[in-house]
């Protein structure tokens, strides 16, 4: 109710705020602002218009957005915006700590959240964060996220068995590394999530080659390798480069490991400078630097050190500082410059330490120990070495724990299937008595209603395959006529009884009576309401993607459904018309989630592959009985998307189960 009367107050005593704004006035709004509701308002309108956009400013009015809701006790609210910050603060502004200070904020009246999916979602949120601070701690949130989510939010619960697979991965914990990824691939599996199967498919393939299963790894990333490039997912394709080029590095292919190096590099190189790639771009670059130093080669290593110098500026992620401190630190040992080596050499350890790199760190020793024996410090150096062999012995020791584990693994499972194998022969001997004679039984009777049966179906096919055409150009040319009629009266209504009301406002104005002045405001406002509800004229005006965007936060600022979205460029892809229906399959989904689902979420996914779009729609709500809803002849909701769907030549796919929430799937032909 509060809301409501917020949204009226705004309405009238601010009649310009229906008209796209910039930040400016909305900040200004918000600092004079009395009324608490007002002031939330006004600061979730900066934070949305300036999302992706202007991150000091979307995470300055953040924090003042939830250290308002915490003050009101709006802890929902507090946590929506905590949840919707941490990624901004860890990744693009590199202030992990900060973002964990932020959600400890909140999680501190948790006793307050009823929503499972948020608690859940902010401890997901924290263990993010804490996966670039301290990696235990992390797989402590993804645990609690684990115990808060419910069943219902199976999209988040994938997320979150995959992010503890790889922190346990990155400790070097592999069999619950190995654990979680499964779980993690199963999830997306069932919800057909392809990208992430294939994140979860990564961490599996990173443990086999952990485990010095070079052979086992290269056959499953190879796997990976033509998955990314059949789903078009280039951007994965480096690190998959990369980490075979370690293995055949391990393995003492040199040859082998250049070319897979050069193979990410020619990905990495093939967008515009603006784009790059950094935190990547350094990595390959400085291991190829490390590469020719080993070799001396000192002027190929001296061209891909001041790239990598270069790039380092723009990067202030851990993982990025350490892979630069080791190429600088190898490169200068390889000129023989020990002292600049030693400085480099003890910051990739004080880099491995802080992100519980075991592989770093056991770098880190040995070529610490290798730079203090050159420079004739062998105290130092045989503790260096010390470390390095007690680390070392501990990971031959895990190594060889795990891959008795993996062995044992493959054991059992054989044992099984021979035991399967040998229950199936005894029933099959066991049946294969009376399957003489069910045979000629089954025969009999079959050829018996072949006869009859041939010529029936045949008839009914040809009735059913020319009803159906007839159907499906009547309901397409139903559509057509439809989309056309609504942008014939929403014309009408805009330049028709649109510029009558505004004559009637300017006659207002000029009598001087500022009560019927707001009533006509008011009745402007809902004549270009439905006339944008009739027709989408932004789709002329931005573009469907912008479009759809647009739609999505305003679903997202002005409801309680909380939407995240992965959203490709579709703009110039299709026809006019064809755009109208797409807009049109999006819009009538998530009005079916409002009306419908009672969901807490909903995630939208639009995807641009080689030779179509996929369009895919998920909510954690109370989901349906498809084929009792498709059948009910009140329910027009479905078979609309099917017709639009058919329209645009494309299929439509429905995954829904009372209480399991539903997924959409389109896809379209370009």
């Amino acid at each position: 109710m509060k809301n409501l009367l917020a949204l009226f107050v705004i309405s009238f005593v601010f009649p310009n705020l229906g008209v796209a704004q910039d930040v400016e006035y909305y900040k200004k709004l918000a600092a004079a602002a009395q009324n608490t509701e007002i002031q939330l308002l006004a600061l979730d309108s900066v934070i949305s218009k300036t999302f992706q956009e202007d991150d000091d400013t979307f995470v300055d009015y953040s924090i003042q957005y939830i250290d308002l809701a915490k003050d009101v006790d709006s802890i929902e609210k507090a946590a929506r915006k905590a949840m919707n910050l941490q990624f901004t603060i860890t990744s693009r502004k590199n202030r992990p700590e900060q973002a964990v200070s932020i959600i400890n904020g909140v999680l501190a009246h948790k006793y307050k959240i009823k929503d499972s999916f948020l608690l859940g979602g902010l401890y997901l949120k924290r263990g993010r964060a804490n996966f670039w601070i301290d990696l235990k701690k992390a797989i402590e949130d993804y645990s609690l996220a684990l115990e808060n989510f419910s069943p219902n939010d199976s999209i988040y619960l994938a997320d979150v068995y995959l992010f503890k697979g790889q922190a346990y991965s990155n400790l070097g914990q592999f069999v619950p590394a190995g654990e979680n990824y499964k779980k993690a691939y199963d999830y997306y599996e069932a919800l057909k999530d392809y990208t992430y199967m294939v994140h979860a498919q990564q961490g599996i393939t990173t443990m086999f080659s952990m485990n010095s299963f070079y052979d086992k790894a290269k056959e499953e990333r190879d796997k990976i390798i033509e998955k990314l490039k059949e789903l078009n997912l280039n951007n994965f394709l480096v690190v998959e480069y990369y980490n075979q080029a370690l293995d055949y590095g391990k393995m003492g292919n040199k040859k082998l490991q250049l070319e897979y190096f050069n193979k990410a590099i020619e990905i990495l190189d093939k967008g515009a400078e603006t784009q790059r790639d950094y935190p990547n771009s350094i990595l390959v670059h400085a291991k190829l630097a490390e590469y020719f130093a080993s070799e001396n080669a000192i002027d190929s290593a001296t061209k891909h050190i001041k790239l990598v110098s270069e790039w380092n500026e723009n990067v202030g992620d851990v993982n990025s500082q350490l892979n630069y401190n080791s190429a600088i630190a190898k490169y200068h040992f390889a000129l023989g410059d020990y002292d600049t080596a030693l400085l480099h050499a003890q910051k990739k350890l004080e880099n491995s330490l802080s992100y519980s790199y075991t592989d770093a760190i056991l770098e880190s020793y040995d070529l610490l120990a290798e730079i203090y024996s050159k420079k004739g410090d062998y105290k130092n150096s045989l503790e260096s070495k010390k470390a390095y062999i007690t680390i070392s012995d501990s990971i031959y020791n895990r190594s060889t724990a795990n891959a008795l584990a993996y062995y044992q693994t493959l054991y059992e499972t054989e044992k099984k299937e021979r035991d399967l194998v040998e229950k199936n022969t005894n029933i099959q001997l066991l049946e294969k008595d009376n399957e003489s004679f069910k045979k000629v039984v089954a025969f009999s009777s079959i050829a018996l209603l072949l006869l009859f049966g041939v010529i029936l179906l045949f008839r009914n096919q040809q009735n059913l395959k020319n009803n159906k055409i007839l159907q499906e150009k009547f309901s397409q040319k139903l559509l057509v006529s439809q989309e056309e009629e609504r942008k014939r009266i929403s014309k009408d209504l805009h330049d028709g009884l649109g510029q009558r009301l505004l004559l009637i406002k300017n006659k207002v104005i000029s009598n001087g009576d500022d009560a019927t002045k707001k009533m006509v405001d008011h009745a402007i406002d809902e004549v270009r309401t439905i006339s944008r509800d009739l027709h989408p004229f932004q789709l002329q005006e931005m573009g469907i993607t912008k479009a759809i965007q647009h739609t999505l936060t305003q679903i997202d600022e002005n409801t309680t459904l909380f939407i995240s979205s992965e959203i490709d460029n579709i703009d110039n892809l299709f026809s006019p018309e064809q755009e109208v229906n797409i807009y049109r399959i999006v819009q009538e989904s998530l009005n079916n989630v409002l009306k419908h689902a009672k969901a807490e979420a909903s995630k939208v996914s639009i995807k641009k592959l080689t030779n179509n779009i996929v369009i895919s729609i998920k909510d954690n709500g109370e989901g349906f009985d498809f084929s009792e809803k498709y059948q009910d002849i009140k329910s027009l909701g479905l078979k609309t998307l099917l017709e639009r769907t058919k329209f645009l030549n494309g299929q439509m796919k429905v995954q829904s189960k009372i209480n399991n929430g539903t997924s959409l799937e389109f896809q379209f032909p370009i």
